[in-house]
């Protein structure tokens, strides 16, 4: 049987499409060819993965691998085998469901790093319950939309957390992970729950999770994802790090945001491999390289705020068992690429994907790289470039287009929608195409080339600017931690460049390191898309960690209108002009 003809309507036997489609991708997981032109997505009628792979794959043929790896800032540490974890998180479910949890029902789950959060995801889908995933940073305000727009009957939440729920009204559970809460059930009792686990068959298109998005432009959508989309979907993901059963994965991400189920939960497991968690309240590069050394981590995943941070530290091999490591999150700079590079041999391969999707382009391991690259589309995934204007597909080559999925045979992957906001989702899905909001180029050989997001790309004297390209150029300089290039109101050439500059240890916000940052950009950038100014300031971020240049926009407009009083500066502000 070809892998091709694996794709039968599935009613008890969605274990072996799984796995199939799985075992295809990791016999090619250097055959980029092969597997993006035969592999094919797995259809399923009822599929549920905690039963149908983890309990009866995983915890089955590899009981007494570490599934679940979880290290403390103090050292210590928490270790869980398949098996542990099947267990467990049966336990939970059936605790759950006495006290009231049903399928359909909708729990809000803010945990942290710890046991309780895998146990609980589990647990969930073992009940056909759908999980709202929430970052712990979150306040009332926060969570109060939450639960009103999620619909949301449960809350499990650290008890360090029952606090922010005070004014947050609603009938719903309330179930606390740690020291007992007064009015909040404690989740510490399910461990001693000795009844049955209710089996709900579900469908693989039932609702699984719900999530919101980190809304670095808008109020955050809310994603829908099924017991298929996510949990099967992210095969590509696992294809595209490079995942093998019996490594030992670290990935840098959160709680509550998607990038945390696609690598530390779905990807790796799909895989066989070990989740380990790194669980610190600051970041210290020095701490995490000594866990990568000794945990012996294989595989390793950072989003570019890390890895910047990382190359600002020591970055000394010695002792490292790494074989791939990857960056998603954000466009990865060269320049970044190129120092981890020179101090470990090791290329990071980035890649590409959405909430509302799974990986979707990305250089997989054993393809040739191209510099600044987001690699190439995603076995699976048919991307095309859309003229934003108009919708029409472009196929120059180097010619610029919003990154979209082709409907026509619609990926597993891509979300149900946007839930309760239909309009939204016609939106995002018209022409045939998803649309990503995010823009690129594709070259010759079928490598695409991030510009930026469509909302962020601007014009200067009428020459189109991408933020990512000059933003790159300006991380060079030993000066530059971060920088997010917005423009800046401007009477005469309508906007100009201007970069928002977080400085690297040791570089002083003086006129001088201005100076020298804006004649390092003259020299490396093409005339039209010279940098004209700099301010030294923070960067607004999401929760998430994603940087909002619609804010930094918005303070260009309020310092500066239209541009006109050329006087005007800013704290820190510094123009070409000036020098």
């Amino acid at each position: 049987m070809t892998h091709g003809e694996t794709t039968a309507t599935s009613t008890g036997g969605g274990t072996s499409l799984f796995r199939t489609a799985r075992d295809f991708l990791l016999a090619h997981r250097t055959d980029y060819p092969t597997a993006y032109q035969d592999f094919t997505w797995p259809e399923f009628d009822r599929f549920n993965w905690a039963t149908d792979w983890f309990d009866a794959v995983l915890a089955a043929e590899r009981p007494d691998q570490i599934a679940l790896w979880v290290v403390e800032e103090d050292g210590s540490e928490v270790r869980l085998t398949f098996a542990d974890l099947a267990e467990r998180s049966a336990q939970v479910a059936g605790w759950l469901a006495a006290e009231g949890v049903d399928a359909g029902d909708r729990i809000v789950l803010m945990l942290g790093n710890q046991i309780e959060l895998w146990e609980a995801v589990l647990a969930a889908m073992r009940l056909g319950a759908v999980v709202i995933p929430a970052t712990t940073l979150l306040g009332p305000d926060d969570l109060r939309d939450r639960i009103d727009r999620g619909q949301a009957r449960h809350v499990i939440a650290r008890s360090a957390d029952a606090p922010k729920f005070a004014d947050v009204p609603g009938g719903y559970t309330r179930i606390a992970v740690g020291e007992p809460v007064e009015g909040w059930l404690r989740y510490d009792d399910a461990y001693g729950f000795t009844g049955d686990t209710p089996e709900p068959q579900t469908r693989g298109d039932d609702p699984l999770l719900l999530y919101f998005t980190s809304g670095t432009t808008a109020q955050p959508k809310l994603v829908e994802h099924t017991h298929t989309s996510y949990p099967v979907g992210h095969l590509t993901t696992m294809y595209w790090m490079g995942l093998q059963p019996g490594d030992v994965h670290l990935n840098i991400s959160s709680p509550g945001w998607a990038k945390h189920a696609w690598s530390n939960l779905f990807a790796p497991w799909n895989a066989g491999a070990t989740v380990l968690v790194y669980n610190y309240a600051r970041f210290d590069a020095a701490a995490l390289m000594d866990v990568l050394r000794r945990c012996r981590v294989t595989t390793f995943c950072a989003p570019p705020t890390v890895w910047r941070m990382m190359i600002q530290a020591e970055l000394a091999a010695t002792d490292l068992s790494l074989r791939e490591v990857g960056s998603a999150g954000e466009p990865l700079n060269p320049e970044v690429i190129e120092q981890v590079r020179r101090a470990w041999g090791l290329t990071i391969r980035d890649g590409y994907g959405q909430t509302e999707t799974t990986a979707q382009i990305g250089n997989p391991p054993g393809q040739p790289l191209k510099e600044g690259s987001m690699g190439r589309p995603l076995p699976g995934y048919v991307i095309a470039l859309a003229d934003p204007a108009t919708d029409r597909i472009v196929t120059e080559p180097g010619v610029e287009g919003e990154i979209c999925i082709e409907l026509s045979n619609r990926p597993l992957p891509l979300m149900t929608g946007y839930r309760d906001d239909p309009a939204r989702t016609a939106e995002v899905t018209r022409a045939g195409l998803y649309h990503t909001g995010d823009v690129a180029s594709r070259d010759t050989d079928g490598y695409l080339t991030y510009v930026g997001r469509a909302d962020d790309v601007f014009k200067a004297s009428d020459y189109k600017i991408s933020p990512f390209e000059l933003e790159s150029v300006l991380l060079e300089h030993p000066a530059v931690a971060e920088a997010a290039v917005v423009p800046a109101p401007d009477p005469l050439r309508l906007a100009v460049p201007k970069a928002y500059v977080v400085l690297a240890a040791g570089a002083e916000p003086t006129a001088e390191t201005a100076r020298d940052i804006l004649a390092y950009a003259r020299e490396h950038l093409a005339p039209y898309k010279r940098l004209r100014r700099v301010q030294f300031a923070e960067l607004p971020k999401t929760i998430s960690g994603k940087i909002r240049r619609v804010e930094l926009r918005g303070r260009e407009v309020a310092v500066h209108g239209d541009g006109s009083d050329r006087t005007v500066r800013a704290p820190g502000e510094y123009w070409e002009d000036d020098f």
